[in-house]
């Protein structure tokens, strides 16, 4: 492992220097790699880990738009794509990537084909983290592993096929064989993680959870929401108050705090901006803290868990999905967002 200094605290870390793609091909050399889910994280997960020389097999229900997606993506119904519950055999490493919900359904008929020796492995330590909730418990042969990319599977397979690589955590619940940390780290090389660092599954998902609903997309939308309506309020056009709210934020400004940090930015802007920035941040900051205080509280409580697996386990859920994610793209900020968009130069 690597200690690096961050921000003053000294972490260890894994590089793909001292963990290389061909001493993760060694490790897993012998293993099936059977990729359950083909929604959010599975396709890139899949694909990086095929690309890269691995064992893969996906395992999809048939006749399924997530089944044609995989065919579509190259997998082979009968060689490398199979039911569920096939790739559940023929797999020695279970990679449990369906929803939450999905997981809690699923799980009797994994928990069957988890025999001694194999491995559990999550993106996410929610089916885990609350397996009083969600019935998950593995059994105690099995090693049970995690990897989370930092973000969508999208762009992990968008990253890998740029030649770059998205970082990720990772964490080990069980180590029934003695090889579970190999096993994990090589897997998180496989899938294309730019670097690994530690966790727990109960850290992991207590901060996915809190970054999810927090400036992730929770508080970026509101903050997002209230600085638009405060533009148009006051006389500001669609197109001006979605590109001082959005277009500026996301197209120019965030790749320079991605590559350079905040500090520079506020380092390299006009001295008005750099003014106003200095004096309002702390406002904000105090403004929102008690929100994340709270939400942090609700996760950690179990309650956001709970809320999630309500929710996902009703017979309507995906049509409430649909008219929540109705408001929001037919709100007029994410509409006057659409035709921006279309004006982008690589659009025309």
């Amino acid at each position: 492992m690597a200690l690096l200094n961050f921000g003053g605290v000294e972490e260890e870390v894994v590089t793909r220097e001292e963990f290389p793609l061909e001493k993760a091909r060694e490790t897993l050399k012998n293993e099936t790699i059977a990729i359950l889910g083909y929604g959010v994280q599975g396709p890139g997960q899949a694909l990086n880990l095929k690309d890269n020389g691995f064992n893969v097999i996906v395992g999809q229900r048939k006749n399924s738009k997530t089944w044609d997606k995989a065919v579509a993506d190259g997998w082979v119904p009968g060689e490398t794509l199979f039911e569920l519950e096939e790739a559940c055999e023929r797999g020695t490493i279970l990679q449990f990537l369906l929803s939450d919900a999905g997981q809690i359904a699923l799980w009797p008929t994994v928990k069957k084909h988890l025999t001694k020796g194999k491995a559990l492995y999550f993106s996410h330590g929610f089916g885990i983290t609350y397996k009083e909730r969600t019935g998950i418990i593995p059994p105690e042969d099995v090693d049970v592993i995690l990897v989370a990319p930092k973000g969508s599977g999208t762009s992990l397979r968008r990253m890998f096929l740029e030649g770059r690589g998205l970082n990720s955590s990772y964490a080990i619940f069980q180590d029934a064989t003695g090889k579970a940390y190999d096993r994990v780290v090589a897997l998180g090389i496989g899938v294309g993680s730019g670097y690994l660092f530690k966790t727990d599954f109960r850290k992991e998902v207590f901060s996915d959870l809190t970054g999810e609903r927090g400036t992730l997309m929770g508080a970026i939308q509101g903050i997002f929401a209230a600085q638009y309506e405060v533009l148009r309020a006051n006389g500001h056009s669609p197109s001006e108050a979605f590109n001082e709210t959005v277009e500026e934020l996301t197209q120019s400004l965030m790749p320079l705090v991605a590559e350079n940090g905040m500090d520079w930015m506020y380092a390299n802007c006009s001295t008005t901006a750099q003014r106003g920035a200095l004096d309002w941040w702390k406002p904000f900051r105090d403004a929102t803290k008690p929100v994340f205080e709270k939400l942090y509280s609700e996760v950690a409580a179990g309650n956001e868990a709970q809320k999630s697996i309500d929710a996902n386990s009703k017979p309507d859920y995906r049509e409430g999905l649909e008219e929540e994610l109705k408001e929001l793209r037919e709100s007029e900020m994410w509409r006057a967002g659409k035709t921006v968009r279309t004006l982008r130069p690589e659009n025309n």
